[in-house]
């Protein structure tokens, strides 16, 4: 039997047992720093270690990689808090999906010049098979995350889509934003307007169309049956390729298994195949449709069609009245504008912020342009 004077020393030293146990595991499984993942990868997931420091060292910083898998990276983001943190300043998430050098990148390095980087994030998503001569710099610099090959008539680039808004949710939990840019793609308008558009919307900007041609040929490209019974044909929707997803829709394209796994099955008929127009917009609409402004911010030119591909403004046609008519060209809401009881587009007027799609022989105009016309929010009122 103990002693009086020890009784109570062995009792202390029972209760501290278990904190030193919780301390060390918590050491083991804090104090391991991974080295980055990825096709030329930026991405990284913070994480912060709580662990007790020695008498003057700094907190550490963890950092864990993003994984190269896409079902272990889209559970993982999948996991990010949809909400941003307290009084935090929100962040735009630029994400660009390219097969070749972003030919426009120049006019992208005018557009961020002079912003704060507390603002926005840049993301790449490059095929790996491309040749990028130049390699990305500037702001592109560091920033591809690790890439998959993609390719239109499959869902390949739908799936680079996924991947870009899963390292984009992994990288910063300030981004509130997510716009998918094409390398076709310009601004037509400064980053200052872009930002404060985007930024103070309660909505994604997607395009969500219900009664399109060719709609059951797109819905039965993988077979009749193969996308029941979780996507029925008057489930199904089509829209513009490119969007702007709120925080919470990116997060809800994350942990989509279900409709994913219809979309991503291979088609038997190619010529109807275009999984990046059609998963998106029946996804939102699906699980969220009043909160989704239906139509894109991205201006786009589709009464000339070549085999797909829309009108492609050559170095000739780029003149400031081009711009300002893009400008004030009023976006299509839904079905005849109106799509859903409270997506009334009657007095809707969003702005196109960005336009496609633009011959590479169009950087010099558009360059010659940027300042006075391009990143002028007022150039149309003196023109």
């Amino acid at each position: 039997m103990l002693s009086p004077t020890l009784f109570p020393l062995f009792c202390a030293l029972l209760l501290c047992l278990p904190v030193a146990v919780i301390f060390t595991v918590q050491r083991e499984l804090t104090g391991f720093v991974s080295p980055q993942f990825g096709f030329r990868s930026l991405s990284v997931f913070s994480l912060y270690s709580r662990n007790v420091p020695e008498s003057s060292s700094p907190a550490v910083r963890i950092r864990q990689p993003i994984p190269k898998d896409d079902e272990a990276l889209l559970r993982l983001a999948s996991r990010v808090n949809p909400n941003l943190p307290p009084g935090s300043t929100r962040k735009v998430a630029f994400m660009y999906l390219t097969t070749s050098p972003l030919p426009f990148a120049p006019l992208w390095e005018m557009y961020f010049s002079g912003s704060s980087k507390d603002l926005y994030n840049v993301y790449v998503h490059a095929d790996p098979t491309g040749d990028y001569d130049p390699p990305f710099s500037g702001v592109f610099k560091n920033r591809v995350i690790h890439s998959k090959p993609s390719s239109r008539l499959s869902p390949t680039l739908a799936a680079a889509a996924r991947r870009l808004i899963a390292h984009a949710l992994l990288d910063d939990p300030l981004n509130y934003m997510f716009a998918l840019i094409s390398p076709s793609c310009v601004p037509i308008r400064s980053f200052g307007f872009a930002y404060k558009t985007l930024v103070s919307s309660r909505k994604s900007f997607i395009e969500i169309l219900k009664d399109e041609p060719w709609k059951f040929d797109r819905w039965a490209a993988r077979g009749e049956e193969a996308m029941l019974p979780e996507v029925a044909l008057e489930e199904f929707r089509i829209g513009s390729q490119f969007w702007v997803l709120k925080r919470r829709h990116a997060r809800v394209v994350a942990r989509d298994r279900r409709i994913w796994a219809k979309f991503n099955q291979t088609c038997v008929r190619e010529d109807t195949c275009y999984p990046e127009e059609n998963y998106f917009p029946t996804l939102l609409n699906m699980r969220d449709p009043r909160g989704c402004v239906p139509a894109t911010l991205t201006h786009v030119d589709w009464t000339i069609n070549v085999d797909g591909h829309p009108r492609l403004y050559e170095a000739d046609e780029v003149v400031p009245e081009l711009i300002v008519r893009l400008r004030e060209t009023r976006p299509r809401y839904g079905e005849d504008g109106i799509n859903g009881s409270e997506w009334s587009a009657v007095e809707r007027m969003d702005p196109f912020l960005f336009a496609r799609k633009f011959s590479s022989d169009a950087l010099e105009p558009l360059l010659d342009m940027a300042r006075t016309v391009l990143f002028n929010d007022s150039a149309g009122a003196v023109l």
